[in-house]
């Protein structure tokens, strides 16, 4: 079973980044159940705006696609800015909107039978409006988003320090990112093993 975490950090590499602190302790989890992790940096590519599956020369969104159609999990992270998603996170989901039209053999849109978790990190408070939005988004397309697949960390309300400038909090955030990983691994077996059909015509 492959696992893909794609950091909307909007920090390129090789600067440190929160998200993906918090992130790897999911996929560290994931590790552990034997799942293969493989971390994308989004804001390190060059994905164009647009809502189609390639947006001309240059545009590296259609390597993350097929790092997509790979894995039967999927991770976003995202940090927290003004409450929201980062916009690296709303150009992947926008992107990942072209998936809406593409089915497999069997007639079944690609996000099927693959599910999907979302991380959240921040000095401010926003958390569950984040992962609210990215996981509706990530159902719209066709994931399943098992319960309690999320984590996140803040010291909010209000800003404050970040996840790897302070300890305070950590427990819980490792600890759920824990039960996410548990989740998300046992139901992509389930799908695996009792895969959904394609919608009724």
């Amino acid at each position: 079973m492959k696992a893909l975490v794609i950091n909307c950090t909007l920090k390129p590499s090789p600067e440190p980044s929160n998200t993906h602190a918090l992130a790897h302790v999911v996929a560290r989890q994931l590790v552990d159940q034997g799942v293969e992790v493989r971390f994308v940096r989004a804001v390190d590519l060059n994905i164009k705006p647009g809502v189609t599956g390639d947006e001309g020369e240059g545009d590296q969104w259609p390597e993350v696609h097929r790092m997509l159609l790979d894995a039967q999990i999927l991770i976003m992270a995202s940090p927290t800015w003004l409450g929201r998603p980062s916009s690296v996170a709303q150009r992947v989901l926008e992107r990942m909107d072209a998936m809406l039209s593409e089915t497999d053999d069997a007639g079944r849109p690609v996000a099927y039978n693959r599910v999907a978790g979302v991380v959240v990190t921040g000095n401010e408070d926003g958390a569950h409006h984040v992962i609210s939005e990215i996981a509706g988004a990530l159902g719209d397309i066709g994931y399943t988003v098992p319960g309690q697949a999320w984590t996140y960390w803040h010291l909010g309300p209000g800003a404050g320090p970040d996840y790897l400038d302070d300890e305070r909090g950590h427990d819980w955030s490792d600890r759920t990112g824990r039960a996410m990983a548990a989740n998300l691994y046992g139901v992509a077996n389930a799908l695996e093993r009792n895969p959904l059909g394609p919608p009724p015509g």
